[in-house]
């Protein structure tokens, strides 16, 4: 199975602000900058419970008909999803990845800080494509946290837009 990151952040490194909010994000994500292509390859996301309030938050449900897996080991409310196929599943991320594998899953976005970092930190991910917003926050929620060992990289591509986004992917040497 695969397993992809696609995020954006501030310069200095930051998915969010201290409270979550997302303010400093291009309104509506900005130009064209291969997302809809990225998540027409992807079968299901895995998101952190934190990610998932967020976006419950949205007008509309971001994600259509893929199947979405909120991780939380506390009871989660789904009625608010307008549309959505959610579920929600416990335990470490090759339990989770071995689970969605089961079930004949072959793409998975995982999103969310403290998850994208689970995932990391047990080898689970195989491509980051990291898209940096032209903006100094100065503090905020990182996208990386400590790992046990490097993480080596190989660079894929780098793409910039109009609007200053710099995009970069990369493959996970393993």
């Amino acid at each position: 199975m695969k397993v992809s990151v696609f995020i954006g952040t501030s310069v200095d490194g930051f998915i969010a602000r201290p409270n979550g909010d997302l303010d400093f994000l291009p309104p509506g994500g900005g130009e064209p900058h291969g997302y809809d292509e990225f998540m027409a390859s992807v079968d299901a996301l895995v998101i952190g419970r934190k990610t998932f309030e967020t976006v419950l938050a949205y007008p509309t449900w971001p994600y259509g008909k893929k199947c979405v897996v909120v991780l939380s080991g506390h009871p989660l409310d789904f009625s608010g999803v307008r549309g959505g196929v959610v579920e929600q599943m416990a335990g470490p991320p090759p339990e989770i990845v071995s689970k969605l594998a089961a079930r004949g899953v072959q793409h998975v976005y995982v999103d969310g800080g403290v998850t994208i970092q689970g995932f990391l930190r047990a080898g689970l991910v195989q491509r980051l494509i990291i898209t940096r917003v032209p903006v100094l926050i100065g503090e905020g929620i990182p996208l990386f946290g400590s790992l046990p060992r490097d993480v080596r990289l190989s660079h894929v591509a780098t793409r910039h837009y109009p609007s200053g986004l710099v995009q970069s992917e990369y493959r996970v040497v393993v």
